[in-house]
C-alpha cells in the first residue's frame, strides 16, 4: 500500500507545529491567517467562525479556519482570555521569491513570536489602567522568591516568597501568567488556580540559578549584578525564568526591561487574599472593575497615575518616611487648588510614554509611538516649569528633575515628525518636510509625477478628441489609459494605434498605454518606492535615539505618574471632603466621622445621605477591640470595612473619608466579612469560614488590624457561640491586635468586663408601631435583641411566617427566662400551630386613618391664613379622636 503523500506547504505547517506543542497555530497564507486540524476545531469554537475543509492528510478531511491578518488583534484577544497561548508564524519571504525556487517551492515561514497571557504588548490587547504582570516563583533550597514584569512598561521586581505567601503575593500582583518550574508544579496548580491566572510549566535549567545570573548580566549587558543590589539564588533564579521564558516567546527579540528592583517583604501592609476579596480593593465580588474601592476613587488622568494607583492600593506602605512624603504632596495641591487644576489640564494631554517605548523596543511600534514620546516629553517640560515655579514639598521637586533635559530628543523628533504620523511605518508619510533633503527632493518628483500624468491626460484628450478618456492606476497593469468601449474602433485604428499601444478589453472599457506614459510610470514609481525606503531608514535612525534615551525617558514616565497620582489624591480629597490622617508609630485607632468611600459613592448617586460614625480602639490598650452587636440591616458590616479601608488608605497615602484620622502604622490588614462556599474543593461556608480565621489567628502580630464578622454563624447555635467566644479571647491574649468583631451572640457582650481593652458597641435602631427603622449610627454599649423577625419581615416573607415567627420566638424566650435557659423543653412544649392546624391568615391591611385622608385632600397653595389655621384645628380634632 502506497504511503499518504503529504504537500509541501502541509510539511512545513507540521514542522513548525510540531516545534510549538502547547499552543495553537497562525500560520500565514497571503492576507489570512489559517489554522489547521485542532487548531481549527478548536479555534472556531472560541471565536465563533466558520469551520470549513481543505484537502487531506492520511485519509482524513483536514478541517480549517481563518482569520483577516488586518483584524487578528481582536481575535487574539478572545483567544488569550480563553486561555490558548498562540504561535504566529509569518512568511518570511516574498512569494515571488519561492517561485525562483521552483514552481512547488513553498513560502519560508518560520514563529516570530509567542502570544501568551503575561506577554501582551499591543494596546488593543491590553487594559490601559492596568499592569500585565508575567509573575515566576523560584524556590532554592531553603529560600523561595517571586519576581514580576510587565513587558508593556520594562517594570521588573523581585522579592522573597515562601509558598506560604505565593497566595498573597499573587493576590496582590494579579498576574495575568505564573511561571513554575515542572518539579513543583503540583504544589503550585491549586494556588495559582485560585487567582485565575495562567499557569506555565517551564524546565528546571530555566530555574537555574547559575544560568539565570548570566542571562541577566547579557541582558543588561553588566558585568556584575552588584550595581543591582545583593540578590539571593531564589531571587536571581526568579528573574532569569522571566528572562529565558521572554527569549523564548519574543523569539530573541527582548522587551526593553527597568533594572530589576528588589522589593523589601516587610515594606508594605501585608493583606491576605481572603481580606482583599472581602473588601473588593481592586475589583468586586462581582468580578468587575465597578464597585470596587480603586473605581470609587480613581481621579488620575493618565495611564501611568492610574496602574501606580493600582499598586498603591494594593500594597500601602509601612514606611513612615514615605507617608509623610505622600500626604506632605497631597496637602500642597489640595491647598494649590488652581495650580493643581493646572497640572491637571497639562497631564490630560500626556500619552502612555511606557507602553510606547516598549513597543519601539521590540519592533512592534510605529510613528505613532514615537509621536507619543515627542509629545510626552513636551508636556513633562512644560510641567517640570510649572512646578519649579512653586516651592513644592520634596516628592514634587524630586519628580520634577526627572522630567527634565530631555530637550535634545524632543527637538529631533519634533523636526523630524508631522503632528499626526501614521500608525505603521510601512504607511510612510510621517517624516516632516526640511528634515532630510534627499527625502523632499525625492518626494518632489514622486509629487510633480502626478502633475505629468494630469498634463498627459489633457494632451491626450486633445490629441483623440475623446474627452472622458482617463489615465488610471491599479496593481495589476500600472498606469494605463482608458476609454469607454464605444471609442474602442477609433483607439484601435490608425492613426490613433500607431501610438495607443492595446492593453486590455472589458465589458464597458478599453485599455492602453503609450511608451511616454510607461517611461514616466517607472519615474513615479521608483520615487515613491524611494521616498519610502528613505522613511524607513529615518525611522530606525530615530527608533534608535529614542532606545538610546530609554532609561531618562522611563524616569519621566514614573515622575508622571506620582505627580497625577498625588494630584488625583488631591482632587479626590478637595470634592469628596477628606481630611489628612496622622499616621504614626503608635497603636492608635481613632476615627471621627469615618464613612465608606464606595458606599457614600453609590449613595449619593441616588441623594441619600451617608451616616458618618466614630471609631476609637483605645489608645494605650493592648488589644484594643470592639465587639460590635446590632441587627442585620443595620449596617454593622459596613462599618467594619469602612475602618479597613480607612487605614489601608492612609497608608496608600491617600486622604481618608472622615473628619479626622489618627491612625498608629498597621503591618497587616485581615478581613473575614461575608459568607461563600467552595463548591470546587467541597468546601462548605463553614469550612471556608474557619480557614480563612485560622489564618489570621497564626498569622496576626501586634500591628495588625483584624475585622470579622459573625463568627460562628454557620454552624449550630452553641458550637458557634464557643467559636467566637474562643476566637476573641485568642485574639485579645495572644494576637493582641486592634479589632474589629461583629457578632449576633448578645451572650459575648460580657466579655468586655472581663477582658480589658475590649468595650461594647451596638449600631443603633429604633421601633415605631412594630417596625423597625435603622439608624446606622454606632453607639457604645450592647444590643439587647437582633430584630431578626422585624427584617425578615421588611423581607417580604408572608404575613403568616412572620406572626408565627414572633410567637415562636416569645415562647422561646420566656421559657429561657422561666426555665433556667433550658430551650429544648419550651420547644418540646410548644404546639405545633398556634392557634390551629392551619396556618394563620394574613392580616387585612389597615387603611389610612382619617387624620392622613383629610391631610391628604389639603392644598397649601390654594389656602388663604384663615384656611390654614381652621384645617389645623380640624387635624387637632381629628388626632384627639
Amino acid at each position: 500500500m502506497a504511503k499518504p503523500t503529504v504537500t509541501p506547504m502541509m510539511e512545513q505547517y507540521l514542522g513548525i507545529k510540531e516545534a510549538n506543542p502547547g499552543a495553537l497555530l497562525f500560520y500565514r497564507m497571503g492576507d489570512f491567517y489559517e489554522m489547521f486540524f485542532q487548531d481549527a476545531v478548536d479555534a472556531a469554537a472560541a471565536l465563533d467562525i466558520a469551520l470549513t475543509k481543505r484537502g487531506q492528510h492520511m485519509g482524513e478531511d483536514i478541517a480549517m479556519c481563518g482569520v483577516p491578518v488586518h483584524a487578528a488583534e481582536g481575535y487574539l484577544l478572545t483567544l488569550i482570555r480563553k486561555g490558548f497561548r498562540v504561535a504566529i508564524a509569518e512568511q518570511m519571504e516574498d512569494p515571488a521569491e519561492a517561485k525562483k525556487r521552483g514552481s512547488k517551492s513553498v513560502v519560508k515561514r518560520d514563529v516570530v513570536r509567542l502570544v501568551t497571557p503575561g506577554t501582551l504588548t499591543e494596546e488593543s490587547l491590553l487594559e490601559a489602567r492596568r499592569h500585565n504582570f508575567l509573575a515566576a516563583w523560584a524556590e532554592v533550597r531553603d529560600e523561595a522568591a517571586i519576581a514580576w514584569v510587565d513587558i508593556s512598561t520594562g517594570e521588573f521586581r523581585v522579592t522573597p516568597c515562601p509558598l506560604s505567601r505565593l497566595g498573597p503575593e499573587l493576590a496582590r500582583l494579579a498576574p495575568r501568567e505564573v511561571l513554575v518550574s515542572e518539579a513543583k508544579e503540583a504544589d503550585c496548580a491549586e494556588i495559582v488556580s485560585d487567582m485565575r491566572a495562567a499557569m506555565t510549566p517551564l524546565s528546571r535549567a530555566s530555574f537555574d540559578s547559575q544560568a539565570a545570573e548570566t542571562r541577566l548580566l547579557s541582558l543588561y549587558s553588566i558585568g556584575s549584578l552588584d550595581a543591582f543590589g545583593s540578590f539571593t539564588r531564589a531571587e536571581m533564579a526568579a528573574m532569569g525564568a522571566i528572562v529565558d521564558y521572554l527569549e523564548i516567546t519574543q523569539k530573541g527579540k527582548l522587551p526593553l526591561l527597568r533594572r530589576p528592583v528588589h522589593e523589601d517583604s516587610g515594606a508594605a501592609m501585608q493583606i491576605d487574599a481572603a481580606t482583599r476579596r472581602n473588601l473588593e480593593l481592586t475589583q468586586a465580588l462581582s468580578g468587575g472593575r465597578d464597585g470596587s474601592l480603586l473605581n470609587a476613587i480613581d481621579r488620575t488622568v493618565t495611564a501611568g497615575g492610574a496602574r501606580l494607583l493600582e499598586r498603591r492600593i494594593s500594597a500601602p506602605s509601612r514606611s513612615l518616611t514615605e507617608i509623610h512624603a505622600r500626604h506632605d504632596s497631597v496637602r500642597f495641591l489640595l491647598e494649590q487648588g488652581r495650580f493643581s487644576e493646572d497640572i491637571r489640564a497639562d497631564l490630560k494631554r500626556c500619552p502612555d510614554m511606557d507602553r510606547a517605548l516598549s513597543r519601539l523596543a521590540l519592533d512592534r511600534g510605529g510613528p505613532r509611538d514615537m509621536a507619543a514620546i515627542r509629545n510626552g516629553l513636551a508636556q513633562a517640560e512644560r510641567i517640570a516649569e510649572a512646578v519649579s515655579a512653586v516651592e513644592a514639598p520634596p516628592l514634587l521637586a524630586a519628580a520634577t528633575k526627572a522630567l527634565m533635559g530631555h530637550d535634545d530628543l524632543t527637538a529631533l523628533l519634533d523636526a523630524a515628525l508631522i503632528a499626526e504620523p501614521p500608525l505603521l511605518a510601512r504607511d510612510g508619510g510621517f517624516i516632516a518636510a526640511g528634515y532630510d533633503e534627499d527625502l523632499d527632493q525625492t518626494r518632489q518628483l514622486r509629487d510633480e509625477g502626478r502633475g505629468v500624468i494630469a498634463k498627459m491626460q489633457a494632451e491626450y484628450i486633445e490629441a483623440t478628441g475623446i474627452n472622458s478618456l482617463k489615465i488610471k492606476h491599479n496593481n495589476v497593469l500600472g498606469y494605463f489609459i482608458e476609454t469607454t468601449a464605444t471609442h474602442a474602433e477609433k483607439m484601435l485604428a490608425p492613426p490613433l494605434s500607431e501610438r495607443f499601444i492595446h492593453r486590455q478589453t472589458t465589458a464597458n472599457q478599453v485599455r492602453f498605454t503609450t511608451v511616454e506614459l510607461s517611461e514616466i510610470e517607472t519615474r513615479i514609481l521608483n520615487a515613491g518606492n524611494h521616498a519610502l525606503e528613505i522613511e524607513k531608514r529615518l525611522y530606525s535612525g530615530l527608533r534608535q535615539a529614542i532606545l538610546d534615551r530609554a532609561g531618562p525617558i522611563n524616569e519621566a514616565s514614573r515622575a508622571l505618574a506620582e505627580i497625577d497620582l498625588a494630584s488625583a489624591f488631591a482632587t479626590l480629597a478637595r470634592n469628596e471632603d477628606w481630611a489628612e490622617p496622622t499616621v504614626d508609630d503608635s497603636h492608635a485607632f481613632e476615627i471621627e466621622g469615618g464613612r465608606h468611600p464606595v458606599v457614600e459613592a453609590s449613595l449619593k448617586k441616588s441623594g441619600e445621605p451617608f451616616i458618618a460614625n466614630d471609631c476609637e480602639l483605645t489608645e494605650g490598650a493592648t488589644p484594643a477591640i470592639w465587639l460590635l452587636t446590632g441587627p442585620n440591616m443595620a449596617g454593622k458590616s459596613t462599618f467594619l470595612r469602612q475602618n479597613a479601608l480607612i487605614a489601608l488608605l492612609a497608608q496608600a497615602g491617600s486622604f481618608v473619608p472622615a473628619k479626622s484620622a489618627h491612625i498608629g502604622l498597621v503591618s497587616q490588614l485581615f478581613s473575614r466579612v461575608g459568607a461563600a462556599d467552595d463548591l470546587a474543593r467541597g468546601r462548605s461556608t463553614f469550612m471556608v469560614e474557619m480557614v480563612e480565621t485560622a489564618a489570621i489567628l497564626n498569622q496576626a502580630d501586634d500591628r495588625a488590624l483584624v475585622i470579622l464578622d459573625e463568627i460562628g454563624r454557620g454552624t449550630a447555635t452553641y458550637d458557634g457561640l464557643s467559636i467566637a467566644w474562643a476566637v476573641m479571647e485568642h485574639l485579645h491574649a495572644s494576637n493582641r491586635c486592634r479589632a474589629l468583631f461583629a457578632t449576633h451572640y448578645h451572650e459575648m457582650t460580657a466579655l468586655s468586663a472581663k477582658l480589658d481593652g475590649v468595650e461594647n458597641a451596638t449600631v443603633a435602631v429604633k421601633e415605631w408601631e412594630g417596625e423597625v427603622i435603622f439608624l446606622h449610627e454606632v453607639r457604645k454599649g450592647a444590643a439587647d435583641r437582633s430584630y431578626g423577625v422585624q427584617v425578615a419581615r421588611l423581607a417580604g416573607l408572608p404575613h403568616s411566617v412572620v406572626e408565627r415567627a414572633r410567637i415562636v420566638l416569645d415562647a422561646l424566650e420566656k421559657g429561657e427566662r422561666e426555665g433556667g435557659g433550658k430551650k429544648q423543653a419550651v420547644i418540646d412544649d410548644l404546639p405545633l400551630f398556634s392557634v390551629s392546624n392551619t396556618p394563620q391568615p394574613a392580616a387585612p391591611p389597615t387603611g389610612p386613618s382619617p387624620l392622613e385622608e383629610r391631610l391628604k385632600s389639603l392644598i397649601p397653595d390654594d389656602m388663604t391664613p384663615k384656611d390654614a389655621l381652621d384645617a389645623l384645628y380640624e387635624l387637632r380634632a381629628l388626632l384627639t379622636e
